[in-house]
């Protein structure tokens, strides 16, 4: 079957590992069963597979992809949760958890082999390539707002970076939940998408905000992390899901982060239940996924192009024939 896959590991050209062509049908474990992929998104997950993180030599070639909607062999038609083995289900005793393409094949495939408690039900009103942005980076969106930064309807939240796959589900998300949303970005272009998506306001990086914010999600790191912690108000929450800037904010916050008694969390993607949650909340409020292009499996180097050089505003998608 034709794949997209990482044939080596390139820590400063990643694109140099990746590869297009026939790999192995998939292997099928006792509990697991094989999808027919019709739509995959990309993510930055894919891009740190193909720079050795979170994967090692010995476990190449690996197929990329987290994300998937498609066929199951009834005809049903169905999302992937890409957490395996986040209550047990389908793995070994004593197999950590893990996504897609750590240890076990990924999406950007024909097929693909997955635990049957991983399939859920794609809504009717979601096309394949709008299901497909679902599993990672809109998951990981609604994670962040709903279950960890505990606002609710009026409340106002910032997202740095508007443009990346999270950061653009959030301002979609949280608009249609009634939620003041504020963006940064250093594109003007991306900034008035980001007003188009639903925010209230689109700033340029550490651009003063009219009033402090409940809550920020932050998905660029050292390099608005500053920003961030200056831009909430007091007893205020800052969820951080990823830090594609770098991993080392700049000193001299700690006194402002207890002085104003701040909340740090972490979030990191999101259970099969809230999964179900979002495809149920795009499918009765008419969300839909930002898609900033959609292309054929075999055109996946030009998807990947896009995403590392950050010339896109929502998700890439791939789709087999």
């Amino acid at each position: 079957m034709f794949a997209a896959y990482a044939a080596r590991i390139d820590r400063d050209q990643p694109l140099n590992g990746l590869e297009l062509g026939d790999r192995p049908e998939p292997v099928v474990p006792p509990g697991w069963q094989v999808i027919d992929v019709r739509a995959a998104s990309l993510n930055h997950h894919d891009l740190w597979s193909l720079r050795g993180v979170g994967i090692t030599d010995e476990q190449l070639p690996m197929i990329l992809g987290c994300d998937a909607a498609g066929v199951d062999a009834d005809g049903n038609e169905v999302v992937l949760h890409s957490v395996i083995g986040q209550t047990g289900h389908g793995v070994g005793p004593g197999e950590p958890r893990s996504i897609l393409t750590e240890r076990y094949q990924g999406t950007f495939a024909e097929r693909v082999a997955v635990p049957s408690w991983n399939v859920l039900p794609k809504p009717k009103e979601l096309s394949f390539e709008e299901a497909a942005c679902l599993p990672t980076a809109w998951l990981t969106a609604y994670r962040m707002l709903f279950t960890n930064a505990g606002v609710r309807p009026g409340d106002s939240v910032l997202v740095q970076g508007a443009g990346g796959g999270v950061a653009t589900a959030a301002i979609v998300l949280g608009a249609a939940a009634g939620l003041r949303m504020f963006a940064t970005s250093r594109d003007a272009g991306k900034r008035g998408r980001a007003v188009e998506l639903g925010a209230e306001a689109a700033f340029a990086p550490g651009e003063r905000l009219p009033r402090r914010v409940d809550a920020v999600l932050e998905t660029v790191g050292a390099a608005t992390w500053s920003h961030s912690i200056k831009s909430l108000r007091p007893g205020g929450t800052l969820v951080i899901s990823g830090a594609t800037s770098g991993f080392t904010p700049p000193s001299g916050e700690l006194q402002r982060i207890f002085f104003l008694e701040l909340k740090i969390v972490g979030s990191t993607m999101g259970s099969k239940e809230e999964l179900a949650s979002l495809l149920s909340f795009c499918a009765a409020k008419g969300v839909r996924p930002v898609i900033d292009s959609v292309l054929p499996l075999d055109r996946a180097r030009e998807g990947f192009e896009k995403m590392a050089e950050g010339e896109l505003f929502g998700k890439v998608v791939l789709t087999t024939p």
